[in-house]
């Protein structure tokens, strides 16, 4: 567990850290709903020394410490949890029905915490460091990141480099993972309504079956990222709902399909975008129907910035050894809302492993966990990232 390369006040705030962890487990909240879970964050900050501000959307902190003149440094962790109904057995589970931190958020906090706590103490560093604890993460009422973008976030606290961490299952406890370049996907949420003629089941002549259109339409789609997509890139289209009708008698009026979309290449994303447009309205206007194609509001690729990626590699690389670095990483198909702000300020979003033990399914599971074995671990690589870029 790299306990030697653990420094003597992360490890003796770890306790009181996983502690916190394993209540804002018991304890999570939505996204714009997180007052509790701000209310103890903020509660330590200042306790710290930190200038906390409280006016960005909703629920979100910005902690703000400065030390002499220098660059400025953003690092980001997220406040909010899932709809997802707990079924782990530890006896921090959730204490609210529906609702668990299921992707390892309260960890984030936690490591980001103890790494402030570090930096406040021992001042090893030169500039401003500002702290993003992000509300809404998963969406839920609408992308945190982007609206506090909205809401001016880097022009009042102006960065010249953000880093965010994540937790990844499976992923071998001491190791991390760096990918310049594109590193996570973008998401649409796409809705295609068919309007057909609906009617008896008995004379399907007199109707425009929106089920048939829906169907043949649900084939199509499998085309496009075979014969629109290069080999080299990856793109997902994913139809997972199909409604229409409640009745087997009944040709029903219309039917609705449920896309998610996904693509490692900004202009993949809008090419797969038109081509889900046109093809919806073609498709449906050869049956002499009609198609009405509603795009949802979905996160951008993530983007890491090459020089801010080597940075956080050589971090790792002078602090555990180069078989720390997982080699041969891939780019994610999951997607980040912190791909709204490094398309504003150079950065890294790079993984931590979180092991392969209890609770170590992925996240967005029911019986997903964060491991606290990691914490001191991601809380000593926020403290020598920031002593190295506020060198």
């Amino acid at each position: 567990m790299h306990e030697t390369r653990i420094s003597p006040g992360i490890a003796e705030i770890t306790p009181a850290m996983i502690e916190l962890r394993r209540a804002l487990h018991a304890q999570p909240e939505l996204g714009y709903e997180e007052f509790l879970t701000r209310e103890r964050v903020v509660e330590l900050l200042r306790k710290w020394g930190y200038e906390v501000h409280l006016e960005l959307a909703e629920t979100a902190v910005v902690a703000s410490l400065h030390n002499g003149h220098g660059p400025s440094l953003g690092l980001r962790a997220e406040l909010d949890a899932l709809p997802i109904t707990e079924q782990g057995e530890h006896p921090w589970r959730s204490r609210t029905p529906g609702k668990m931190h299921a992707c390892g958020h309260d960890g984030h906090i936690a490591m980001l915490l103890a790494a402030a706590c570090e930096l406040a103490r021992n001042r090893c560093w030169r500039g401003t460091l500002h702290l993003f604890f992000q509300p809404a993460e998963e969406g839920h009422g609408g992308s945190g990141a982007k609206r506090m973008l909205e809401e001016n976030v880097f022009e009042l606290f102006p960065c010249d480099g953000i880093f965010a961490l994540h937790n990844s299952p499976g992923m071998p406890v001491g190791r991390f993972g760096v990918l310049a370049g594109p590193c996570m996907a973008s998401t649409d949420n796409i809705v295609i309504l068919i309007e057909g003629v609906g009617g008896h089941g008995a004379m399907p002549h007199k109707s425009v079956d929106p089920v048939v259109i829906g169907s043949s339409l649900v084939m199509a789609l499998q085309s496009l990222v075979s014969r629109n997509v290069p080999p080299s890139d990856m793109a997902i289209v994913t139809v997972g709902a199909f409604l229409a009708g409640d009745a087997a008698n009944v040709i029903p009026q219309q039917a609705e399909l449920r896309l998610s979309v996904r693509a490692l290449r900004p202009e993949v994303r809008q090419m797969l975008r038109a081509r889900i447009q046109s093809l919806a309205e073609l498709h449906a206007g050869s049956f002499g129907a009609k198609a009405r194609v509603i795009f949802g509001e979905g996160y951008p690729v993530l983007v890491n910035d090459q020089q801010a990626s080597s940075l956080a590699a050589g971090v790792i690389r002078d602090w555990l050894g180069e078989n720390a670095l997982v080699q041969g990483l891939q780019p994610i198909c999951a997607s980040d809302d912190f791909a709204y702000w490094l398309e504003r300020v150079p950065g890294c979003y790079l993984l931590i492993g979180n092991g392969d033990g209890a609770g170590s399914c992925e996240v967005h599971h029911p019986e997903y966990d964060f491991n606290d074995q990691i914490l001191p671990l991601g809380a000593s690589f926020w403290v020598r990232l920031a002593e190295r870029f506020l060198a």
